[in-house]
């Protein structure tokens, strides 16, 4: 997956992360041995994938190309299989490192 070309983008790619997040939370509402795989993580997941989307839509969102990775890869790491979503969750982490897709 391609790295974002600037902030609207990169917002854009966490607020389908989150929607992501929900549609998996939907289907496990009717799956109960499915949901011990994912209940682990999601609730975290969920809440610094939402706290990332407002501290960009704020204008609180400290950048892109520090070096540094998500507030939610230690989580990723160890889930990493279990994520359906991975890759987008790896392409907003490396942008948040690495700066935007010249």
């Amino acid at each position: 997956m391609k790295r974002p070309a600037n902030l609207t983008e990169l917002i854009d790619l966490v607020h389908e992360a989150v929607y992501e997040v929900d549609e998996l939370r939907a289907c496990l509402e009717h799956d109960d041995e499915e949901a011990s795989i994912y209940t682990p993580y999601l609730d975290s997941l969920d809440g610094m994938l939402r706290e990332l989307h407002e501290s960009m839509t704020s204008g609180k969102y400290e950048g892109v190309g520090k070096g540094e990775d998500q507030a939610f890869m230690p989580l990723f790491k160890k889930h990493e299989r279990d994520i359906p979503f991975r890759e987008l969750l790896r392409t907003i982490n490396a942008t948040h490192r690495e700066g935007y897709e010249a």
